[in-house]
């Protein structure tokens, strides 16, 4: 059976940002490990926020492009289990290598992640629509 490790980095093959020794390293592990992640996971992430939306009552449909990304602030920001569902799809594909590291400086990598996903679907308004 393949380790875990070995399975999962092929998919996160895409790295961002300059590797030197400067880097600090939450910006390290964001630039190759969240940022990899976020963009495997992209698609996924879109229909769980989709779905939430109309759980809500597809209020998020109607509003303005600028209703539309404070919506999507202040839900990731307050509904704890959306948050906490959002971020288990995202640590699902670290390597027990990155949650050992990711474990070491959580609160400040989970302020990244979520500001990373926040800015990745108020990039995506236009395709956040009901089918």
């Amino acid at each position: 059976m393949i380790e875990r490790s070995q399975f999962l980095l092929p998919l996160k093959t895409v790295k961002f940002g300059d590797e030197n020794v400067e880097s600090l390293s939450e910006e390290y592990f964001q630039n190759n490990t969240l940022r990899p992640i976020l963009k495997l996971q992209n698609d996924l992430l879109i229909e769980v926020f989709k779905n939430y939306a109309v759980k809500q009552k597809n209020t998020f449909f109607e509003l303005s492009p600028d209703k539309k990304e404070k919506y999507i602030e202040n839900v990731i920001q307050k509904d704890i289990k959306f948050r906490n569902s959002l971020k288990g799809i995202i640590i699902a594909l670290f390597s027990v290598e990155e949650y050992l590291d990711y474990i070491k400086n959580s609160s400040n990598l989970n302020k990244r992640m979520m500001t990373m996903l926040i800015e990745r679907l108020k990039s995506q308004i236009q395709i956040l629509t009901i089918d």
